[in-house]
């Protein structure tokens, strides 16, 4: 069993992050997406965040439709901040025997892995994808991870990703990175202006329904 872990605020979730996971999906032959919305990010708590059952409710209704996607609901179980790290072990001590999982972020939080909880241990752990950016292109890794860390991995030309001595790999790959952002959307719904295309119909209608007003 192949499973992505992809986390994030999703506030709201939009036609990007699912573009994302489709692709992520078809390149690594994942048997399950996972979306894992935040209660509360170590390194965003300067803003306010939109209840997390509004959230949730929104990435139900915009993956409903695709039954390798589901939603877990681990980091709302917390008292307090959700550290990725938690979230892997969880995973890890959860699912069947042998079950590989692929760790799914932005090239923007890579770039401060360094300020994660535990890092060095949660890239051991499991495999990492990195969405990158067009035109992005990397054949080290020492300017993410310190020279004695970074020395720890190896290109594999074969396969296009770093090895590290867990088995565990970090892949780089550019997708569809569609010119959408939760910040862009969250403006629009205040100033009153149209959502349409920018999220799924089911969110937009939910967002319309519920009156949602953000911050």
């Amino acid at each position: 069993m192949k499973w992505g872990l992809f986390g994030g605020t999703f506030d709201p979730v939009h036609l990007g992050h699912l573009r994302c996971a489709e692709e992520i999906s078809e390149l690594f032959r994942l048997d399950r997406m996972i979306f894992i919305p935040a209660r509360l990010q170590p390194l965003k708590t300067g803003r306010a965040v939109s209840p997390f059952h509004h959230r949730e409710q929104m990435l139900r209704l915009a993956t409903e439709d695709n039954p390798s996607f589901s939603i877990s609901d681990i980091e709302n179980r917390r008292d307090d901040k959700s550290y990725s790290i938690e979230t892997v072990r969880h995973f890890l001590d959860n699912s069947p025997d042998g079950t590989e999982l692929y760790f799914i972020l932005g090239q923007d939080a890579f770039h401060e892995i360094q300020m994660w909880k535990e890092w060095k241990d949660l890239v051991r752990l499991c495999n990492f994808v990195v969405m990158t950016r067009p035109g992005y292109e990397t054949k080290s890794l020492g300017s993410v991870f310190p020279p004695d860390f970074a020395s720890l991995f190896q290109y594999d030309s074969t396969s296009d990703c770093f090895k590290g001595p867990t088995d565990n790999s970090i892949f780089f790959r550019n997708l569809t990175l569609l010119d959408i952002s939760s910040t862009d959307i969250r403006k629009r719904i205040k100033a009153g202006t149209s959502i349409r295309y920018l999220v799924p119909g089911p969110v937009r209608d939910y967002i319309l329904k519920q009156g949602l007003n953000p911050y």
